[in-house]
């Protein structure tokens, strides 16, 4: 071979070398791990909150482990404790409880690892971002269309979620807010029902027992909804009183198209779970600034939705 053919070869090689270097460099600055703790999977909004996660992990091309809290809170401590051992390279956490989950959230904080709250906020720890819907704002949205729907006057009863979570709280405090400023309305009972269908039917069932006249129900989530509405359908009080829900999932749409259930909060869970796991690589790699301590608020848009925009939920 003459001398210049064995340059271009040279040449190419190298070429072909670096290319190849520049390649595995890209693979491996992609290739993260991210591990998502979900409160529960026994619930269709946790559920699709999931599935958008997965497939912005898929879009993105970055792995992603996820762990079912199964609402238990020692499981939830323990899942997280896991992922941390395992050395993922960032935690998306959607608490049982805010509080009980910090001793974890710490661990993470001490092996490096970045923390992102999903849904619910996380009352310590270093937590860099919270991606979630503006509960408050919900609450306040779900009491100006029932105090609108009720002329500004009836008898409220208002189901609670888990206590402790920062959802139960915050929806709460969006909704009596309101109320509070309206005279002629009352809230004559405000009891939790653990964001659970199950729960939701026997308080309800307890306070028609209790409440001799109730113009309206909010609960501060769609399964506690549609478990108050089977107990007022049992009771044969639909006439008296409409349900108004929180999250948007589908047997809750279903209900409102039938005319059954009044009302519901969207939240969009699958663009929620979608931007936490988009957040988290924007973060590793180093496009988004958190300085140690502080916490940024990434904000996903509610839609109150009725039998008139029944296709927004879609």
């Amino acid at each position: 071979m003459k001398a210049g053919g064995i340059k271009l070869l040279v040449v190419g090689l190298l070429v072909s070398v670096l290319l190849i270097g520049g390649m595995a460099g890209a693979v491996m600055a992609e290739d993260y791990t991210l591990g998502l703790s979900i409160s529960t999977l026994n619930n269709p909004f946790f559920v699709t909150l999931r599935d958008g996660a997965k497939s912005a992990a898929e879009e993105v091309g970055v792995n992603i482990v996820v762990a079912d809290g199964q609402d238990s809170v020692s499981k939830q401590i323990s899942d997280i404790e896991n992922l941390v051992s395992r050395g993922v390279d960032a935690l998306l956490i959607n608490p049982t409880d805010g509080e009980a989950v910090v001793p974890a959230v710490e661990e993470a904080n001490e092996e490096g690892i970045p923390v992102l709250a999903i849904d619910r906020g996380i009352a310590g720890g270093d937590v860099a971002l919270y991606v979630a819907s503006n509960n408050v704002t919900g609450g306040k949205m779900a009491a100006h269309y029932t105090a609108a729907r009720l002329a500004l006057g009836g008898k409220i009863v208002m189901l609670e979620g888990i206590p402790g979570t920062s959802a139960a709280r915050e929806r709460g405090k969006g909704f009596t807010d309101v109320m509070d400023t309206l005279p002629d309305i009352e809230i004559v009972t405000s009891q939790p029902a653990g964001f659970a269908q199950n729960e939701g039917y026997e308080v309800m069932q307890n306070v028609l027992t209790a409440q001799p006249e109730i113009d309206a129900v909010f609960a501060q989530n769609d399964l506690m909804a549609l478990g108050a509405l089977q107990a007022i359908e049992g009771a044969g009080r639909t006439d008296e009183m409409f349900v108004v829900g929180f999250d948007a999932v589908d047997p809750a749409i279903e209900a409102i198209g039938q005319g059954r259930m009044s009302a519901t909060i969207m939240q969009q869970p699958g663009v929620m779970g979608a931007m936490g796991v988009k957040q988290a690589v924007q973060l590793l790699n180093g496009e988004i600034s958190v300085e140690e301590g502080e916490m940024k608020f990434v904000p996903v848009p509610l839609k109150l939705i009725t039998q008139d925009n029944l296709d927004l939920a879609k």
